[in-house]
């Protein structure tokens, strides 16, 4: 197999770009690809599977041990012909200016993946010589194996380009293209579940067919074996997990499902947009997405709304995050939602929470008994009206510690989405709890 991190001096420079249509062209040449993404995004992910055609997985060097990002990494592909990493922010970018931490160069030396750069050309000529030559005398065990460079202004700037480039290939050039484009919302860029998204994307594969060369890309890359993933043995007796999948919950860790399948589950997906009531389940997973912009229909649909009231206070389990956590509670901005949360909510249109966290349980619950330790993310523009009475979790973020998270007997409910390969015993106890 071969392997490949896509990553950039800065943010912004056109790593998603590169990435889909590198994707999308060998996914046209009949070969066996795999999507991955260096930190919690999921919508790059989202993006990452039309253009792949299979999900795509979050690798990351904070919230994942190096053993369990090996473990996914070597997981997810198998059987696959190439894997294309997307990193995120600049090359060595993490957790703190001290050290490769939560990195893209960290998970590539980690993996042993050679990093090929996009480096927007906009508004450089020569100077973009010195900055190859910076990043990689900057850390020499990373292995930099070629560079694309982004918005050129035409054949003779790339020329000044390419020759201020010494002893890395350049892979080739992409001229600026505002057609190709995908726009930006809130959270990021327009998730996967965009009509206008699935059209770029496949805009993208051209566009990027036509401007490097494919082989040329594949010949740097190095082939390597990895090791066969360890068998696993499902339980005989699988429980059933309804997990809400649509255009308004979208947002999950890929990983959290192969957690759950290999702890039991047999995962059956359903919209709590279109469907009339929850599948027969016994257990529900609402992960996170869009419900604000899709609050008038989740709050049309009766009859789902009571299906999922009713499965909740019937006593079968729950795990709910940041959208599903908006959707348990009594309203969006004045839309009724399914009313299990003593809590309203109020979207601000700025970013209320962002960042990393780490969460202690305070209480017994679904996850385990108090004192069980995970790690997760958050990203939201929206605030509760009404506080937990006995708060879910406590929470490590950054230098900040506070309570968060509403603990039923059933169930647990927050804004931060865990990593379930960050604590292996989350999948267990959820569905044996």
């Amino acid at each position: 197999m071969k392997a490949c991190l896509i990553s950039a001096p800065m943010t912004g420079s056109g790593k998603t770009t590169v990435t889909l249509g590198l994707l999308a062209a060998l996914r046209k040449r009949g070969i066996a690809v795999q999507p991955f993404k260096v930190g919690p995004d999921f919508i790059d992910t989202g993006l990452h599977e039309i253009a792949a055609g299979v999900e795509s997985h979050n690798l990351d060097g904070w919230m994942l041990s190096r053993e369990a990002n090996e473990w996914l990494f070597a997981r997810a592909t198998a059987g696959k012909e190439v894997a294309v990493i997307e990193g995120m922010m600049g090359l060595y970018d993490g957790i703190d200016g001290k050290s490769a931490s939560g990195s893209a160069a960290e998970m590539a030396g980690w993996l042993d993946v050679p990093v090929i750069l996009v480096i927007d050309a906009h508004p450089l000529a020569r100077t973009a010589g010195a900055i190859v030559h910076g990043l990689r005398q900057f850390d020499p065990g990373i292995k930099i194996c070629g560079i694309i460079f982004n918005r050129v202004a035409g054949e003779g700037h790339y020329r000044i380009l390419a020759d201020a480039v010494i002893g890395t290939p350049v892979l080739g050039w992409l001229p600026f293209d505002a057609s190709i484009e995908i726009p930006e919302r809130h959270l990021g860029l327009y998730t996967a579940q965009e009509a206008l998204t699935v059209a770029r994307i496949a805009a993208i594969g051209e566009f990027f067919q036509k401007h490097i060369n494919i082989d040329g890309l594949l010949n740097v890359l190095s082939s390597r074996t990895l090791p066969a993933p360890i068998p696993e043995n499902a339980p005989a007796l699988r429980k059933r997990v309804a997990l809400a999948h649509d255009k308004a919950f979208s947002f999950y860790y890929h990983a959290n499902r192969f957690e759950l399948e290999r702890a039991g589950a047999r995962i059956i997906e359903f919209s709590p947009l279109r469907d009339a009531h929850m599948p027969e389940a016994d257990f529900l997973y609402i992960g996170g997405g869009y419900p604000e912009l899709y609050r008038n229909e989740l709050e049309a649909n009766v009859s789902m709304r009571e299906s999922v009231r009713r499965f909740i206070e019937s006593g079968k389990r729950f795990y709910a995050e940041c959208g599903g956590l908006m959707y348990l509670a009594e309203s969006i901005d004045g839309a009724q939602m399914a009313g299990i949360l003593p809590a309203k909510i109020e979207m601000t249109g700025q970013l209320v929470d962002f960042g990393y966290c780490e969460i202690t349980t305070k209480f017994p619950s679904i996850l385990g008994p108090s004192g069980i330790t995970a790690r997760g993310h958050q990203f939201h523009y929206s605030r509760l009206k009404g506080i937990p009475d006995a708060p879910a979790y406590e929470v490590r973020q950054g230098s900040r510690q506070y309570p968060e998270g509403f603990l039923l007997p059933n169930g647990v409910a927050s804004y931060i989405h865990l990593h379930f390969l960050s604590n292996p015993v989350l999948a267990l106890n959820m569905l044996n709890s």
